[in-house]
């Protein structure tokens, strides 16, 4: 089975942190770039982070730089997203997706990402 398996979200109030974490299970890590997206209620799923296959080259959202670290441990099949000074506006669905070729991932579009996890909601509030 080919899965993406999204952990660690939940209630944080502004200001605190969260470890994100996708497990990544039926294929091979290193062969895919891996991106982070969340969805907003009411708004377009949008891309926060993106990592190489083998971790060499990251991206962020302009909406997260300084704030969130991406980072990938492939023997253990499992790409990290550490979210510290959390605002409300990082509030929504978090989604991993595995992007074979990298293209979607690096420039943060949905498109043609090849495989997503069913996503963690994270609440960031008061």
């Amino acid at each position: 089975q080919l899965q993406l398996v999204e952990s660690g979200g939940g209630l944080v109030q502004p200001g605190g942190s969260l470890r994100l974490s996708c497990g990544v299970s039926g294929f091979t890590l290193d062969r895919y770039s891996i991106g982070w997206f969340r969805q907003a209620p009411g708004k377009e799923r949008e891309g926060v982070s993106c990592i190489s296959n083998r971790g060499g080259s990251t991206t962020y959202a302009d909406s997260v730089k300084g704030r969130f670290t991406i980072s990938r441990d492939n023997a253990k099949n499992t790409v990290y997203l550490q979210m510290n000074s959390l605002k409300p506006e990082d509030t929504g669905v978090y989604y991993c997706g595995a992007d074979f070729y990298g293209s979607s991932c690096v420039r943060g579009v949905s498109s043609g990402i090849d495989l997503w996890g069913k996503g963690t909601l994270v609440t960031v509030s008061s």
